[in-house]
């Protein structure tokens, strides 16, 4: 009986801990699930069967969990669960590319740094060069770098 006790104890935190690392990331309840299960099956074989068994239980629970974890990621079961749909939309830049250096407009939002404008009637998303501005503040812009455009305060 001590036995089965033990063996469910073990199996059990052999399951928690691999619902814990593949399923549930992060520090969550089946981690301390499967730590309680893997200590109590230790203390259950120390305290009723002997120093000997508690030894070995130890180095089987270990031992166990590392197959099970080694095992689990050789499967094909992550692939079964993994997600495998591929982000293919883009972002509308069409905005962006009626906006030529040069011309100027107004801030819509305040830009700490980043923000919205109004240029050539069209609102774009901007990023000042010359610190914050605030909204309603005339702007120019200076540079297209990479579908960014950096807007300074017009002078």
């Amino acid at each position: 009986m001590d036995i089965l006790i033990i063996t469910g104890l073990i199996v059990a935190a052999i399951l928690f801990l691999l619902i814990e690392l593949f399923l549930i990331q992060g520090t969550s309840i089946a981690g301390f699930i499967s730590l309680l299960c893997g200590a109590a099956a230790v203390w259950y074989a120390f305290t009723y069967i002997g120093v000997f068994m508690g030894i070995i239980t130890l180095v089987v629970a270990l031992s166990a969990c590392g197959i099970a974890i080694y095992y689990f990621m050789r499967s094909k079961t992550l692939d079964k669960i993994s997600l495998k749909k591929n982000i293919t939309s883009k972002v509308d830049k069409s905005a962006e590319e009626s906006v030529h250096v040069g011309d100027t407009g107004t801030t819509i939002t305040r830009l700490a740094l980043i923000g919205q404008a109004e240029i050539g009637g069209k609102v774009v998303e901007v990023k000042s060069v010359s610190g914050f501005l605030d909204e309603h503040t005339p702007v120019v812009v200076s540079r297209i770098s990479e579908g960014m455009i950096l807007v300074e305060k017009q002078n």
